[in-house]
């Protein structure tokens, strides 16, 4: 990267944290310095003290610091900026937000032609003069398409959210089935109800540190003042009013003010190769922070998009408990809609291959350009072809099933060989798991959204019994079959 890269990025930062570009005294500290001179060679050429100088450039270090959620001085001042152009640490969203760290900073950029204003990722309401200003950050958010119908779903949030005052939700499902679409559509839904709406994506494994100072920086920029050390939580019907934030001072803005904050991609701050639920080695505070959303008092909203679900979800939810999660199931007919889009016309079969694809919204997308592609749009005769063909899916779920330990690669492996949903009343043979082990395994699995549960009658009680069996979508089970091998 050459000098003029490099101050262009430092400028944005600046910018991005003041509202106000570099002057020319902090651009010839930063150039100097760029060029190995010291601070009384730049003050010398600057017609100025060393002290002022030394002054002027440990307050933009300290800026600095502040935007990239790490330390910058005068000795790494380079890689620093460096790391964040190569990294894909700093980029610009079709010139509507930037982006910093694992984090986009969305500001009202009216007056710089550098970083044009966008009114779809911040919007400024106003409630009074009393009343610091609204925003909305959504620049991470994906853009609207086209929605497909989950009303009930829609619903079932909105009631969580607005009038039972859930902290806690998440929206869990298998990769493609739609949770940031229906998130999206639901914030769309709801975002005026709320002082500040974030939107922000876990897709890079952010620290928490990082991802809690840059979002702490959003609610300053957008009016919030700092709230006061344990600041009492707002008026709620809780057990726990009174309740301290433990050191996450995130938690004082979302007692101080009524947020909508919602985390994509959570899965991608837990570890890969165990069973659901374990952190990643640091960051363990996700699940403090999640523990304490629930157990705190405040009329704000966290809400996690995730395959896995959240050790906290799963032992924290009840029906008369402020913490809930939707698992996310497949289209019904509705999914025909994405089949017409495609051009696939023989309507009468689209059940069929709805059903083989488990209505997920996005394989069925994946698998309809496959159809055009190489059975030029015939359904009949790529329903024909056994066994079923992945093409694209294929990459797609490369990244979940790595995911999973060994015993779990195990288990799919001996459900995906099954040609009939299964008892787990008995341990298969097979398998070097105790009882108590293959038990955990398949709660992991249907806590990654993995296994699908059939509740069958059974004919030897009475007419009112079941029983549980378990079996992997048609897709899983092919998959599985081609990309692994049990050793």
């Amino acid at each position: 990267m050459d000098v003029q890269e490099i101050l262009k990025i430092a400028d944005d930062l600046v910018f991005v944290n003041t509202g106000k570009h570099l002057d020319n005294l902090q651009e010839v500290i930063l150039r100097g310095t760029l060029q190995g001179q010291k601070y009384s060679k730049i003050a010398d050429e600057s017609h100025c003290s060393e002290g002022h100088i030394k002054d002027i450039a440990s307050e933009l270090w300290k800026l600095l610091s502040e935007v990239l959620g790490e330390e910058v001085n005068k000795g790494n001042f380079r890689v620093r900026l460096e790391q964040v152009k190569f990294s894909n640490f700093w980029n610009f969203n079709n010139k509507d937000c930037v982006h910093i760290g694992n984090v986009n900073v969305c500001e009202n950029n009216s007056h710089s032609p550098k970083v044009p204003n966008s009114p779809i990722d911040e919007e400024p309401l106003t409630k009074g003069n009393n009343q610091p200003k609204l925003r909305q950050l959504l620049a991470e958010m994906p853009k609207s398409g086209i929605f497909y119908d989950r009303t009930t779903s829609l619903t079932t949030l909105k009631q969580w959210i607005l009038h039972e005052n859930t902290r806690l939700l998440a929206i869990l499902g298998i990769v493609g089935i739609g949770k940031t679409a229906l998130a999206a559509q639901l914030v769309q839904q709801i975002k005026d109800e709320f002082d500040f709406v974030i939107w922000r994506s876990l897709a890079t494994s952010p620290p928490l540190s990082i991802l809690q100072t840059n979002i702490i920086q959003c609610f300053r920029r957008g009016g919030a003042p700092v709230p006061a050390p344990n600041a009492a939580p707002v008026p709620a019907h809780s057990p726990e009013e009174g309740a301290t934030t433990g050191g996450l001072p995130l938690l004082e803005y979302l007692q101080k003010y009524r947020c909508l904050l919602i985390l994509d991609d959570v899965q991608m701050v837990n570890s890969s190769g165990q069973l659901a639920g374990d952190y990643k080695p640091g960051y363990e505070d996700y699940g403090t922070l999640f523990r304490q959303v629930a157990e705190l008092s405040h009329n704000s909203c966290l809400v996690l998009l995730s395959w896995e679900t959240p050790r906290e979800i799963a032992v924290l939810e009840g029906k008369n408990q402020p913490v809930r999660s939707l698992q996310l199931n497949g289209l019904g007919a509705e999914a025909g809609e994405i089949l017409r889009e495609k051009g696939l016309t023989e309507d009468a079969k689209w059940s069929e291959i709805i059903e083989q694809y488990r209505g997920n919204p996005l394989w069925l997308k994946i698998v309809a350009t496959m159809i055009q592609d190489l059975f030029d749009g015939s359904l009949s005769e790529f329903l024909s072809d056994d066994p079923l063909f992945l093409g694209d899916l294929e990459s797609l779920l490369h990244q979940p099933f790595n995911r999973l330990s060994e015993s779990e690669k195990q288990v799919m492996s001996w459900l995906a060989s099954e040609t009939a949903p299964v008892s787990i009343s008995k341990v298969p043979e097979n398998m070097q798991l105790s009882r108590s082990q293959f038990l955990k395994v398949m709660q992991s699995l249907g806590r990654r959204s993995l296994v699908e549960k059939i509740q069958k009658g059974d004919s030897l009680r009475d007419s009112y019994a079941s029983r549980t069996f378990f079996t992997l979508a048609p897709v899983l089970k092919e998959y599985v079959k081609t990309n692994y091998s049990p050793t």
